[in-house]
């Protein structure tokens, strides 16, 4: 396990180039906040993507569409713990269903 000081700078690289993809997106159907390490990403058509870390476990966790994701630093990547999928995989998916359109998000961090 990573020790805690390098999992929050991971994690804070991660969430920072995640909301600036997030930004390159090219619609309005969506804003994105970041509020104590927790990144909020709120859909005009209604529902919300919360990621957030877990210290204790050195994981962040990903809430979407009644379902959550748990993802570990690991190879140079985040990748989800049960599935071992890197996460850009898991938030292209996510966020391309979501919007209607294709949506590509690369490897956060």
């Amino acid at each position: 396990m990573i020790d805690e000081p390098r999992f929050r700078q991971l994690v804070a690289a991660a969430i920072k180039d995640l909301g600036r993809q997030i930004d390159t997106i090219d619609t309005d159907a969506l804003d994105w906040k970041l509020t104590d390490g927790v990144l909020s990403v709120e859909f005009e058509a209604g529902g919300v993507f919360i990621l957030r870390q877990q210290v204790p476990v050195r994981e962040l966790w990903l809430s979407a569409f009644s379902r959550a994701w748990h993802f570990r630093w690991d190879e140079g990547k985040w990748s989800e713990r049960d599935l071992a999928e890197p996460m850009e995989n898991v938030l292209t998916e996510l966020f391309s269903k979501k919007l209607g359109f294709a949506v590509t998000i690369s490897n956060p961090g």
